[in-house]
């Protein structure tokens, strides 16, 4: 995928409106997202979502093509996405059980 020019982003589906960190960046870095320079505001890890685009709350956030959750407050590209800006679109206290997924105890 290309809409990332920048090596340290990773864009998983042309559709996604969020780019992952390929490594850790630092507050003040400047990266390249869709041919617009963004100075992070904050230390992004590895593995974290990136907004591509501004989203706004309510939004819905796409990863891999497929949406993983809803903005629950502005999002500003460049901006982190993660939990204390998103929820998950799935059931908020998902368990196995809930689900009807039996596990049984393997011996031997």
């Amino acid at each position: 995928m290309t809409a990332s020019s920048d090596s340290r982003l990773l864009l998983l589906s042309g559709d996604d409106n969020v780019v992952i960190a390929r490594t850790n960046l630092t507050r003040g870095d400047v990266v390249t997202i869709d041919g617009v320079q963004v100075t992070l505001s904050v230390d992004v890890h590895l593995g974290f979502k990136i907004a591509r685009c501004d989203l706004s709350s309510g939004r819905k956030i796409l990863k891999y093509g497929a949406i993983i959750g809803s903005a629950t407050a502005d999002i500003r590209r460049g901006d982190i996405v993660h939990l204390h800006n998103m929820r998950s679109d799935y059931l908020p206290t998902y368990t196995h059980e809930a689900a009807g997924v039996a596990f049984t105890k393997r011996t031997g």
